[in-house]
């Protein structure tokens, strides 16, 4: 029995990065939404490259092809073209680099605002939390579209503007998850421990208190996105948010409305590709909550 147990060889634990892989690997929700979103950014950084036309460029002579998989399809032009004569599949893989640049602007620009205050609220707590739920519950009680709407009119309307509007609106979910996630690290006996030897203030938050809220951070970010997403769609969908010549997908939605019952596809182009970049965003953001919760890490 001694000599059978001798002869077994030690199986290596698998590190902390490997057992971390397998958690994210053993997510589904995870896994496709991830993929799905991978294969969309890939889309868009390779789009001067791999779009057949100019997604400007117009022609008269060629409006309203229908996608190659009708009758008077064209390879030319595999997901037809516009009112304008101008390649769809071009301005489909362009109107990718709008979405994703706003969803990133605006997650930077509100994480930023929304995870300082609720750092500060979390950690010193008392009036300085006061303060930030304050400005918080203020927050929640306008509604972002409106909100959003009435600045983009007075102001006019662009891609930078909307970046701008959506991003200083758009703060209050991280500040709320923040605040409690700050509260909760605050309470732990290394911050306690860095406390008592004499670290600052500024050294405890930024070393001790915020690389434990990060995962926090990374969901709601996940969510937001999607969120600062589906807002460019309808405000340039309304007129109010990205103007012409740019392909923002709401905008080639709010272009195709004339043309709904006679060239469907090009509002289910657009519309398709902006519900399928939202689901692979909230589908990874999901996943990503489950493999850092304390289930899925056990």
């Amino acid at each position: 029995m001694t000599d059978l147990a001798l002869s077994i060889p030690n199986v290596p634990e698998p590190s902390p990065t490997m057992r971390l892989v397998r958690r994210f690997l053993g997510q589904k929700a995870f896994v496709i939404g991830a993929g799905i979103l991978a294969v969309i950014v890939a889309l868009a950084l390779l789009a001067p490259l791999i779009a057949p036309h100019d997604p400007y460029a117009q022609n008269l002579a060629l409006r309203n092809v229908p996608p190659v998989w009708y009758q008077k399809g064209s390879w030319l032009h595999p997901l037809g073209t516009d009112q304008l004569g101008r390649d769809y599949l071009s301005r489909i893989l362009y109107g990718a680099r709008i979405s994703l640049l706003i969803g990133v602007s605006v997650v930077l620009i509100s994480g930023v605002i929304g995870t300082t205050m609720g750092l500060l609220a979390g950690y010193f707590g008392g009036k300085v939390d006061l303060a930030v739920t304050f400005l918080v519950t203020t927050r929640l009680s306008m509604p972002v579209i409106l909100v959003a709407l009435a600045v983009v009119a007075m102001v006019g309307g662009s891609l930078w503007i909307v970046i701008l509007v959506l991003g200083l609106l758009k703060w209050d979910r991280f500040a709320v998850v923040m605040r409690s996630a700050t509260q909760q690290v605050r309470s732990l006996d290394y911050v306690a421990a860095a406390e008592a030897a004499g670290a600052s203030t500024t050294r405890i938050i930024v070393r001790e208190v915020l690389p434990n809220i990060v995962p926090h951070l990374i969901v709601v970010a996940t969510l937001e996105a999607a969120s600062a997403i589906l807002l460019e769609a309808a405000l340039s969908f309304l007129g109010l948010g990205v103007q012409p010549p740019l392909p923002s997908w709401g905008l080639m939605i709010s272009e195709a409305k004339a043309y709904m019952f006679f060239s469907f596809w090009l509002i289910a182009i657009p519309g398709s590709a902006l519900a399928l970049l939202i689901f692979a965003i909230n589908l990874a953001g999901d996943g990503l909550r489950d493999v850092i919760s304390p289930e899925g890490r056990a």
